[in-house]
């Protein structure tokens, strides 16, 4: 379908590497801390047993998410009154730089306890800048994107999102397969956070040269734009969809820092994995999942938003166990098969949640909305999953806990998820027109 709106084929292939980028230099981090999780224990946190260590690293990971609703209401606002390339370009400059900072920070065997405290510092404001990415970057995107097509174009935000884990993964796993124990400690391990430095000055080029999206021109045209919602505003009118769409974010949330950051760490734990076989298995799980993320966009919009929520909910709840039993057999190649079967999930969830982070809300208050719905979704699920699974499986005895965990949250998506209306062919240059009710998944305006 013809579009006043149609952006040229170059423009929108900038706007995708332009929003990539900054979504990849962000989750470069979160990934390579994941990654190795078992080593920076182990040089910030003094104590004789490796599971408390390993404890208060995942303590550290979660502590971040706590900034990122504050961050999400912050740039948000920021974004709906200034315009999304501004504020992407200041989240990317702080990201990168409170990357760079953690490659540079001393061990507590130099400084004892500042050395967790810097570290504690440095993620919170990796945590706070990361509250205005993603959610800014799906609404760059998707307001450039043609309608029929959103959630294909959509979708590689989180192919970037993938393969800044797998560039990780892989980063990790030349460093253990080509230093030593002892190198690895005293400064192999601070490589992949410094590789964020000129990754993030990429980024930043990128963003300020590119303009501003249609729909936001457009809500600056009609004055819209500086009579952004107020918070209260916000809430008040899109709480309910806030609600329903956190609920199924949860799951994107929580299968995707199950996959990703957790899964490296249970394949070494329970599966007695070593690390270098594990991030092995993690990079061809994820590599798999960024190569997937394009198909998945192509069926959601074919077949609807509702439909892939319904898929992906069903889907999880049905492999997890298998995924988890396989996890644990000390086999690489079920090691595999298992991280594949939760990449399915993790994959399908992350492109139907970008498509509708920018489908549910009108253009003066997206961002905002999006935002805080996201970054609430991820601290509760997202941030604690790594501490959460660690703690059932001590708690419990069982090594399938993580997977009672994952289905009681699917059922939650799926009743959330479901309440939504269908937004597969909406418009998003129409600011305060509704999406359409279910399941009207072919109707266009």
């Amino acid at each position: 379908m013809s579009s006043v709106h149609e952006v040229p084929p170059a423009t929108l292939r900038r706007v995708i590497a332009a929003s990539a980028i900054g979504n990849f230099v962000e989750w470069f981090d979160f990934a390579v801390y994941g990654f190795l999780a078992t080593l920076i224990a182990s040089q910030f946190f003094a104590s004789e047993a490796p599971g408390v260590a390993l404890l208060k690293t995942f303590a550290v990971f979660a502590v971040a998410f706590a900034l990122r609703p504050l961050g999400g209401i912050v740039f948000g606002a920021l974004g709906d009154r200034l315009g999304r390339k501004r504020i992407l370009s200041l989240t990317i400059l702080l990201m990168a730089g409170s990357t760079t900072l953690i490659g540079l920070l001393p061990t507590y065997a130099s400084i004892g306890v500042l050395a967790p405290a810097l570290l504690t510092a440095a993620r919170c404001l990796q945590g706070f800048s990361a509250g205005g990415e993603y959610a800014g970057a799906c609404a760059y995107l998707m307001e450039h994107a043609p309608r029929e097509q959103r959630a294909f174009h959509g979708s590689f935000v989180p192919v970037s999102t993938f393969s800044a884990f797998a560039c990780a993964a892989v980063i990790a796993y030349g460093l253990e397969t080509c230093l030593s124990a002892e190198a690895m400690n005293a400064w192999g391990w601070r490589v992949p956070f410094l590789v964020a430095a000129p990754l993030g000055l990429v980024g930043l080029y990128l963003r300020w040269r590119m303009e501003e999206t249609p729909a936001f021109r457009q809500a600056m045209a009609e004055g819209k734009a500086h009579a952004h919602s107020p918070l209260g505003d916000t809430l008040r009118h899109h709480g309910r969809t806030i609600r329903n769409l956190g609920l199924f974010i949860s799951l994107t949330a929580l299968s995707f820092y199950m996959f990703t950051t957790y899964f490296a760490t249970y394949l070494q734990t329970v599966g007695q994995l070593s690390r270098a076989e594990a991030l092995l298995v993690s990079t061809v799980a994820l590599l798999f999942a960024a190569a997937g993320c394009p198909l998945a966009g192509a069926l959601s919009d074919r077949i609807g938003r509702r439909r892939t929520i319904g898929i992906t909910c069903l889907w999880v709840m049905l492999t997890v166990f298998p995924a988890y039993w396989l996890a644990s057999s000390g086999s690489l190649s079920g090691a595999l098969l298992g991280v594949l079967l939760l990449a399915v999930g993790a994959l399908l969830s992350g492109v139907v949640t970008a498509a509708l982070l920018s489908e549910c809300f009108p253009t003066r208050s997206r961002y905002t909305a999006s935002a805080i719905t996201y970054n609430v979704a991820y601290t509760l699920f997202g941030g604690t999953a790594p501490l959460v699974a660690t703690w059932l499986i001590e708690l419990s005895g069982s090594r399938l806990a993580p997977a009672f965990y994952l289905v009681a949250i699917a059922l939650l998506a799926l009743i959330g998820g479901m309440a939504l209306p269908e937004t597969a062919k909406i418009s998003l240059h129409e600011p305060d027109t509704p999406p359409l009710p279910a399941p009207a998944v072919q109707a266009t305006r």
